[in-house]
């Protein structure tokens, strides 16, 4: 491992797991309720009580941004695993089969890629009632076409290699070929599109939440959390600062994830 990839991968993973772990501490213990007013306590700068201070309702900003990860991290999870879920059976398919079943299948991912992706995700929640289920869908389906185009090309170079004709001439089937032969070798082409999935889920969902097309109220979302906080930045700037710094970490983690892991794939080969 070189010192590049050694040091984007381990930073990447050091900001997921302290992420991770404010998320998993929030399942169990917030502060505050998340979504408790206090009018009497609106707008406190940070203190030994609240310590990123309180929003317009007087609401712990820490509790809620820990909660909001909660958000995040489950949008995140269930959309890329939308994306990796179709995006592999569609790249699978159209590179093994190839021809005309390849030709279609990449067409259709081409035209949904012609679409500016936050637009086509405000079309897709627009449609139906906003909800953090269909926010997931949205950006679920978005995902598809990054792990379609990566599988496919992988699947590409990998079923003509030597070691895939032997299996084949052995009398090894189909799935036996693309699950034992041709996706141990570019699981970490799968893996780098996951993490720079998982990063752009969260942006997407902040974007909607903040237009008040996501995550409805009461429940905590960085992004309806930047929405609210965006008429206090003079007087609160904390309100601000704290939703938006915890965006910037988990995006910021999981690209380096990402290039952590695209950097040690090009060492070992």
């Amino acid at each position: 491992m070189n010192k590049k990839a050694s040091f984007s991968l381990l930073l990447g993973i050091a900001f997921v797991a302290l992420l991770l772990a404010v998320m998993l501490i929030s399942l169990f213990y917030t502060p505050y309720d998340a979504n408790e007013m206090s009018l009497t306590e609106r707008l406190q700068a940070p203190s030994a009580k609240h310590w990123l201070g309180t929003d317009n309702f007087g609401r712990d900003v820490l509790s809620r941004v820990m909660v909001g990860a909660q958000t995040a991290f489950l949008v995140g999870l269930l959309s890329a695993g939308i994306g990796l879920v179709f995006g592999f059976i569609i790249g699978t398919a159209a590179g093994y089969t190839g021809k005309w079943l390849d030709e279609l299948l990449m067409r259709g991912i081409d035209g949904l890629l012609a679409f500016p992706g936050i637009l086509l995700a405000l079309l897709l929640v627009s449609i139906f009632k906003p909800s953090m289920s269909q926010t997931i869908l949205a950006i679920g389906v978005l995902s598809i076409p990054s792990f379609a185009r990566v599988v496919r090309s992988g699947v590409l170079q990998q079923k003509e290699a030597e070691y895939v004709k032997a299996a084949k001439g052995l009398g090894a089937g189909h799935l036996h070929l693309i699950f034992k032969q041709i996706l141990p070798n570019i699981i970490s082409s799968i893996l780098t599109t996951a993490a720079l999935s998982f990063s752009a889920a969260i942006l997407i969902e902040a974007a909607l939440s903040y237009l008040g097309l996501g995550v409805q109220p009461p429940d905590p979302s960085w992004g309806r959390m930047l929405n609210e906080a965006q008429s206090f930045i003079r007087k609160a700037p904390w309100f601000t600062l704290a939703p938006g710094l915890f965006i910037m970490l988990t995006v910021l983690g999981f690209n380096l994830l990402s290039d952590g892991i695209r950097d040690l794939r090009d060492t070992r080969q």
